[in-house]
C-alpha cells in the first residue's frame, strides 16, 4: 500500500461512525472520536484496549496516569513516546466505549476489530515489536496462543518473545494494563518489573 493509500485508510478510521450508524448491538451512546497514532515508519506498536474518559476528551492516546506508568515501564520520554514516526498506538477499540453502572469502562467496541484491524496491520509490515496490553489485545494478536488467563499469558512472555523470529515476524510482548487498578497484580507478580521490563527496554532502545 502506498503512503497516500495508507493515509486514506487512516483518515477513514478517524472518520468512522460504524458503532453509531451500523453497530453490532447497541449503538455507541456518544459521538465517536477514534483515537490512534500510526505511520509507515514506526517500528514499535502499542496495542491496548480502548480510550478512557481523559483520552476521549484529549483525542491523544495515554494522556492519563496509565500513560505515565507505561512511559516509565518503557523508559521513554513523552516526546519520543508521541513521535508517530517511531511509536504507533493502535487500541482494540478506537473510541471510548462508555461506562457501566458501576463507572467502569465497557469493553472495546467489536466493530473496530472487525472492520479495521486486519487492514491496518497488513499495511504496517515494518513493525518489529508489538506490545500487547490487556486481554482484548491478547485475544487478537496472540489468538489461540493465549494461556488460561492474563497472568499465565504474561508469565509465558519468553515463549512469545523468542518464537518464530523470522525476519518478517515482529516480536510480541504480552503485558498487563498499566492502570492503577493493577497495583495489586504488580505487587503479587514482581517478576514482571524485575525480569520483563529490562529485556523490553533494551529492545525498545535498539529500535528507537
Amino acid at each position: 500500500m502506498s503512503e497516500n493509500t495508507f493515509d486514506a485508510l487512516v483518515q477513514e478510521i478517524r472518520n468512522c461512525r460504524i458503532c453509531v450508524d451500523s453497530p453490532f448491538k447497541m449503538p455507541l451512546a456518544h459521538k465517536p472520536r477514534p483515537v490512534l497514532s500510526v505511520s509507515k515508519s514506526a517500528k514499535i506498536c502499542i496495542c491496548g484496549q480502548a480510550p478512557g474518559t481523559r483520552v476521549h476528551a484529549s483525542g491523544k492516546p495515554f494522556t492519563d496516569p496509565s500513560g505515565v506508568r507505561l512511559r516509565s515501564w518503557l523508559n521513554l520520554e513523552e516526546d519520543v513516546f508521541y513521535d508517530v514516526s517511531k511509536v504507533a498506538i493502535v487500541p482494540m477499540g478506537f473510541c471510548f466505549p462508555g461506562q457501566d453502572s458501576r463507572g467502569s469502562d465497557l469493553p472495546p467496541r467489536r466493530e473496530c476489530r472487525h472492520h479495521w484491524h486486519d487492514s491496518l496491520f497488513e499495511n504496517m509490515s515494518q513493525i518489529e515489536l508489538i506490545l500487547v496490553i490487556g486481554q482484548y489485545a491478547m485475544s487478537y494478536h496472540l489468538k489461540d496462543r493465549m494461556k488460561a488467563n492474563l497472568t499465565d499469558t504474561v508469565g509465558a512472555w519468553r515463549e512469545y518473545w523468542y518464537e518464530g523470529r523470522d525476519e518478517w515476524q515482529p516480536r510480541v510482548m504480552p503485558m498487563p494494563h498499566p492502570s492503577w487498578r493493577n497495583n495489586s497484580w504488580l505487587k503479587k507478580n514482581s517478576w514482571f518489573e524485575a525480569d520483563v521490563l529490562p529485556v523490553l527496554r533494551q529492545e525498545i532502545a535498539r529500535l528507537i
